[in-house]
């Protein structure tokens, strides 16, 4: 029944027989996923921000705001907070203080917002270009250029429709993808291998298939943002969908962890801040508390964090990297998209 309903109305949407796309004209990029999360989308957002930046280019980045106590178009400010715009708008918008981040259920409505608020800054959309983040289901919006991203672990067609498996629409909605983007591979995946994923995707002749692994960073301290050394012993607290990368990371450095998970996107209250600071009382001394970039925005809200925790408590940062040497060939491809347009 679910697929049901998601083909009726991606085929009207296809059609524009009562559900319609809107254009603008700007560079619209759109990243986004068939499942329920957990592919990377905040890092590969946040490449692309960097990307366009680096060109020159007034970048903006349009998302939901999954997760956030507010309703509505808001625009992020630097004192913005997890709970008003959400953990990964925040995120973004510390890294790049310079991008407009704004977040609204409604991209066309946040769109619409976006170039009301350039025009009464008296600025044009010329060399504007806006990214939007998890939008490939949200249809009323048409992007210009899609990037679809899919697990390694479990790509779309291996995967089944909700509520068998965790795709929100069938795998045939990857062909509304310009580029589709295999994430968190092996860092030696085989040309072989990633040639047999390649063909189960069965990409149309104009998709092109990159790979991408994370890179991590070296860690730095959430009270000062000075770099940091791993430590022997740490307690890895996440809130993110799939923390086992991070573990295997952490583990294959030589830190001895004890993993604290919650439910990606939670909301951390005090009942889990007694929980940290238990679990972190227990670890030997010298111990660190590892988190994510997108948990820290959260934790940074919850005041009754031990002093213990809050003055040992690192992050750890992760980036997107190309493999295959195919960046170039990624990059160019925005490049020309934007360029065009």
């Amino acid at each position: 029944m679910y697929n049901l309903i998601m083909s009726i109305r991606n085929f009207l949407f296809d059609m524009g027989w009562g559900l319609k796309q809107q254009a603008f004209d700007v560079p619209l990029i759109s990243v986004g996923n068939l499942s329920m999360g957990g592919t990377g989308k905040t890092p590969h957002t946040e490449y692309l921000v960097k990307l366009l930046q680096q060109t020159g280019k007034d970048v903006a980045v349009l998302s939901r705001g999954y997760g956030r106590a507010t309703k509505g178009f808001r625009l992020a400010t630097d004192s913005s907070t997890a709970s008003e715009i959400g953990d990964e708008p925040r995120q973004i918008k510390q890294k790049f203080p310079d991008c407009t981040v704004a977040v609204c259920e409604k991209r066309v409505v946040g769109m619409q917002q976006l170039i009301t608020q350039r025009q009464e800054e008296g600025k044009t959309t010329d060399n504007w270009v806006v990214v939007l983040d998890d939008a490939f289901q949200h249809r009323y919006i048409k992007p210009g250029f899609s990037i679809l991203l899919t697990d390694y672990a479990r790509p779309y067609y291996a995967d089944r429709v909700l509520p068998w498996g965790r795709l929100r629409e069938s795998a045939e909605g990857a062909q509304r993808a310009d580029v589709i983007i295999v994430t968190k591979c092996p860092k030696h995946l085989s040309a072989t291998q990633a040639e047999e994923i390649r063909t189960k995707l069965m990409p149309l002749p104009t998709q092109q298939v990159f790979f991408t692994c994370f890179d991590y960073g070296s860690p730095y301290e959430a009270a000062t943002n000075e770099a940091a050394e791993l430590p022997q012993d740490a307690l890895v607290l996440t809130g993110i969908a799939k923390p086992l990368p991070l573990y295997a990371y952490l583990e294959a450095h030589g830190v001895e962890i004890r993993p604290l998970a919650f439910p990606d996107h939670h909301a951390f209250t005090s009942a889990d801040a007694d929980k940290i600071n238990a679990a972190f009382a227990e670890l030997p001394e010298g111990s660190k508390v590892i988190t994510t970039e997108k948990d820290a925005v959260r934790l940074r809200l919850l005041p009754t964090l031990s002093e213990a925790v809050k003055a040992n408590l690192l992050v750890q940062p992760i980036e997107v990297k190309f493999l295959f040497g195919d960046a170039e060939k990624f990059n160019t491809k925005i490049y020309d998209y934007v360029d065009a347009n």
